[in-house]
């Protein structure tokens, strides 16, 4: 009988995707919270807003506020476009 063991993947690995990555630590924890627009680190549990002028470049954009497609980086200047609350 041929049995496998199953490891689970490297976390280390670039191919593994654990989200977006936090714009105070840096860190892939970034994740919505139940508010339209609102986001939290689970790493360092600072909260961010999605803001619709970019605070890098002052860009103006259009916010879509649906978690599973959120574009939080800025498409002028490809800066942040969360903002800590």
């Amino acid at each position: 009988m041929n049995v496998r063991k199953l490891r689970p993947p490297n976390v280390t690995d670039p191919s593994v995707k654990l989200g977006m990555a936090c714009p105070g630590c840096g860190e892939p924890w970034l994740r919505a919270t139940a508010a339209p627009g609102r986001y939290r680190c689970v790493n360092c549990l600072q909260r961010y807003e999605l803001v619709s002028v970019c605070p890098n470049c002052g860009e103006h954009s259009t916010i879509v506020r649906m978690s599973s497609t959120a574009i939080v980086v800025c498409n002028h200047c490809h800066g942040s476009m969360l903002r800590a609350v």
